[in-house]
């Protein structure tokens, strides 16, 4: 009988515990390991940057100081991996989003300025494939544009390919498309 007795104890004990867990959120060993590695690419990413753009950054003197060492030491050393790990881990008691949205808005001009190499490189691509067509659709979305121009070079562009020379013309054709073109 005493055996039932403690039995019913431990399972209101177990369920007591249990319940203190689920409040805490329960995380595996895996989902740990997975944010210690997540912090420690942060801390890679905050090393590659510059100590101005850090500075903009706002952390505090004790992250600087060492992401600063990091910066010192031989990536290809020990020494390194240990020091991102310490980065990883002064991250851990910091609030991160203010840092991942800095990091994210000292990439933005990089990937706007590329988004927009790459629609230029298409009007090109589209100038030279469908000719009058092309330059008309152009023209007509960017008015600043001199259709005279864009008609002289796309003619270029056909003949150098017809003769199998380089393309001259194509890459006027972009340039031109670049300076013209503000966004």
């Amino acid at each position: 009988m005493n055996k039932r007795k403690n039995t019913d104890i431990n399972a209101t004990q177990e369920t007591d515990f249990e319940q203190e867990i689920g409040e805490e959120e329960f995380k595996s060993k895996t989902q740990l390991k997975q944010e210690a590695d997540d912090l420690k690419k942060l801390g890679f990413n905050l090393v590659e940057l510059s100590k101005p753009q850090l500075r903009g950054l706002g952390l505090d003197d004790e992250l600087l100081t060492a992401i600063e060492l990091a910066q010192k030491i031989n990536r290809k050393k020990d020494g390194f991996r240990r020091q991102l790990q310490l980065i990883g881990k002064m991250l851990r008691s910091r609030d991160i989003a203010p840092i991942e949205l800095g990091l994210e808005k000292l990439k933005a001009p990089h990937l706007a300025a590329t988004q927009v190499f790459h629609k230029l490189e298409k009007l090109r691509d589209e100038i030279l494939s469908n000719g009058d067509k092309a330059i008309q659709d152009a023209v007509e979305k960017y008015p600043n544009l001199d259709r005279q121009k864009l008609r002289q070079l796309h003619r270029q562009a056909v003949k150098q390919k017809e003769a199998e020379k380089p393309p001259v013309a194509a890459r006027e054709i972009f340039q031109y498309l670049k300076l013209t073109i503000d966004e």
